[in-house]
């Protein structure tokens, strides 16, 4: 058997972050390479320039081939915001086999008629979750093939969204010459890559603080409790800087980097800071004492605001295992310190992966996690979308087909 490559891509605010690796031979995965590049045409996580997004994707893309050594022609795409829902329902099929075995067929039946419901015509579904399985009346079966019955019902988790985001996703793929196989759900796939089960059983708030946006999950018996989104993260620090010293967005962003932490306790007064005021070629010194009181407000205010969308969804702003937070603005030197004075017990999420510690990728590792964990990869829905005429396109995916034919030798 081949080796199966599984590609995910990040779209961030502010980057675009691939991540490539294959399932070898004895189904053991093996992250072989990343790349990213500079986002726009997003703001606050909404695509408003197709062209854009698809100029990253393609960069990022590039990257990716150089480090692997191999074109990369068909990916999955994270997804996230409050225009998903999520609703269970059912599905009931009688085995069909003559021996009464359960089989592919069956599973694959049983779950098309789990994806039965009624949508409004702006949703579709993007995703399909197997729950449980029940046999002939015995449940909590997590996967039925190769055991005998005569019934088989299935409880799903279906994922819907609007249809104008998938559509503007899909046409950035498709713009930038690739097949999109199909989207993860971003809250399931980092929760199960960042937390632990008795964190996902006891209660966990899981913050991703990216550029555009904060996007809060709310994880309490093994359940996604709340998805909410607030408009805020990082880039609004970076504008905080500019305005406060005067510099450009560039400038500020980078000084941030280098320069920034999350508190004033944590600043040193005896650090010079150089600034070059916007239109003017002369700089000027500042202290990082100066920056730290610039970054400490929108720092609080970030973990105010994740305090009270916690609240006022009248969950616990205590949860038994704390708060679990990833993203950007999480690099920032001494942030957890700052967080736990307004958050209770509060973690930095780390990469699990021994080749790629960088933490600006832990969400395209946790959906290639999510994909190669997942029982029955071939159920996600489908997307794909015809590849343009650029380099890498390709029409027609076989992907169910391989997929299937790969479950079938790995399990």
């Amino acid at each position: 058997m081949r080796e199966t490559r599984l590609v995910s891509l990040d779209i961030g605010t502010s980057e675009v972050r691939i991540v490539v690796a294959e399932v070898n031979i004895d189904g053991s995965l093996h992250v072989v390479g990343v790349g990213s590049a500079q986002s726009s045409g997003i703001k606050q996580g909404v695509i408003i320039n197709i062209e854009q997004v698809a100029q990253a994707i393609s960069r990022a893309v590039a990257a990716a081939e150089r480090m692997v050594g191999v074109g990369i022609k068909e990916l999955y795409v994270g997804i996230s915001g409050e225009h998903l829902a999520l609703q269970t329902n059912q599905g009931v099929v009688s085995v069909a086999d003559e021996t009464r075995e359960i089989n592919d067929t069956d599973v694959e039946r049983v779950l098309q008629a789990a994806r039965v419901i009624a949508l409004p015509p702006e949703r579709e579904i993007i995703e399909l979750i197997a729950k449980e399985f029940v046999v002939d009346g015995f449940g909590g079966i997590k996967d039925p093939r190769g055991m005998v019955g005569v019934r088989l019902e299935a409880t799903v988790l279906i994922i819907t969204a609007s249809k104008t985001v998938v559509h503007n996703l899909m046409r950035c793929v498709s713009k930038a010459g690739l097949n999109l196989l199909g989207f993860v759900f971003l809250p399931l796939a980092v929760g199960e890559y960042c937390l632990s089960n008795d964190e996902r059983h006891q209660g966990v708030v899981l913050v991703d603080i990216g550029a555009g946006k904060t996007v809060i999950s709310y994880f309490e018996q093994d359940k996604l409790i709340l998805h909410k989104d607030i408009p805020i993260g990082g880039a609004y620090i970076t504008q905080d800087i500019s305005v406060g010293l005067r510099a450009e967005c560039a400038c500020a962003e980078e000084i941030k980097h280098k320069h920034g932490v999350a508190g004033v306790n944590y600043a040193q007064e005896t650090n010079k800071i150089t600034v070059q005021s916007i239109g003017e070629k002369k700089v000027r010194s500042v202290t990082q004492l100066d920056l730290a009181k610039i970054i400490e407000p929108r720092v609080e205010e970030i973990f105010q605001l994740i305090l009270y969308t916690v609240k006022e969804a009248g969950l616990s702003v205590e949860p038994a295992a704390g708060y679990v937070c990833l993203g950007g603005v999480m690099t920032l030197p001494y942030i957890v310190e700052v967080a736990n004075e307004k958050l209770n017990s509060v973690r930095r999420a780390v990469s699990r992966s021994l080749s790629i510690k960088d933490p600006s990728y832990i969400v395209g590792l946790a959906m290639i996690n999510y994909l190669h964990k997942s029982k029955f990869p071939h159920y996600l829905c489908q997307k794909t979308a015809p590849a343009s005429s650029g380099k890498g396109g390709r029409r027609g995916s076989l992907f169910v087909e391989r997929m299937k034919s790969w479950l079938s030798e790995i399990i």
